[in-house]
């Protein structure tokens, strides 16, 4: 890739637009996580797991096509590259701000790792020029999750491990949409220099240095920044118009 990169219970009175539905949803295999964000998600007359040239789509609301993805953007690509030239998608994406593990014999404890809405650059930078598309809108979820996971002696090339056999939804805590390349640009910080850095971002916007780089990975791709120089710092950038 080109530039620095490298590679409680819900409240119920506060989600917005979204709310909890009762409905019948098939599982396709899909985690606990995912089958509770489609519920969460869906509306009375909405199709469930509906096929589609070929695809198998999570709600169609009409129109309106609405993908969740708890996993990795790429695996989205085929699909959004047949469909978006003929429907509005609406991709839905969770970001664990807090996730509590769960093992056999042991208490729920919380894990070091910690998510936030920059955590989503993880993903965009596997498919950065859609959030250009018109038919394209992203909502990214701030959740707390619980997950559950078992010993597997066959896990860490036989040395025995931990899996994941599940995911479930503890609350959303808030919503974030990205509509157009305009709020991808709202990730970037105010006052940075003229020309500037990947590691000016990052101490501009208090945000770690690789979240950063894939920020600007993404906003060159969308030709909202540009390269202008390289030092031993790495690729010098400045923006291409008004951000």
């Amino acid at each position: 890739m080109p530039g620095d990169f490298r590679p409680a219970k819900p409240d119920r009175s506060s989600r917005g637009q979204y709310a909890w539905a009762i409905v019948d949803i098939g599982t396709l295999n899909e985690s606990s996580l995912h089958a509770q964000l489609k519920a969460l998600l869906c509306e009375p007359g909405d199709d469930l797991e509906f096929e589609l040239d070929g695809f198998v789509i999570d709600i169609r609301r009409g129109d309106l096509l609405i993908e969740v993805q708890t996993g990795s953007f790429a695996a989205m690509g085929r699909k959004l590259d047949r469909l978006l030239a003929e429907y509005q998608i609406l991709l839905v994406h969770p970001v664990p701000l807090a996730t509590y593990l769960h093992k056999a014999g042991a208490k729920p404890r919380r894990s070091p790792r910690k998510g936030d809405l920059n955590s989503v650059l993880d993903e965009l930078v596997s498919i950065p020029t859609l959030l250009d598309h018109p038919n394209l809108t992203l909502d990214v979820l701030l959740v707390t999750v619980d997950k559950f996971q078992e010993h597997d002696p066959a896990a860490r090339r036989g040395r025995g491990g931990w899996r994941t056999t599940d995911k479930r939804l503890r609350s959303v805590e808030a919503r974030h949409r990205f509509a157009s390349t305009d709020d991808l640009v709202g990730l970037m910080p105010t006052g940075l220099p003229d020309r500037f850095t990947t590691a000016d971002i990052a101490a501009v916007a208090t945000m770690k240095r690789d979240a950063a780089q894939k920020l600007a990975y993404c906003l060159r791709a969308l030709d909202r920044i540009e390269v202008v120089d390289r030092t031993r710092a790495g690729y010098v950038y400045r923006w291409t118009g008004r951000p």
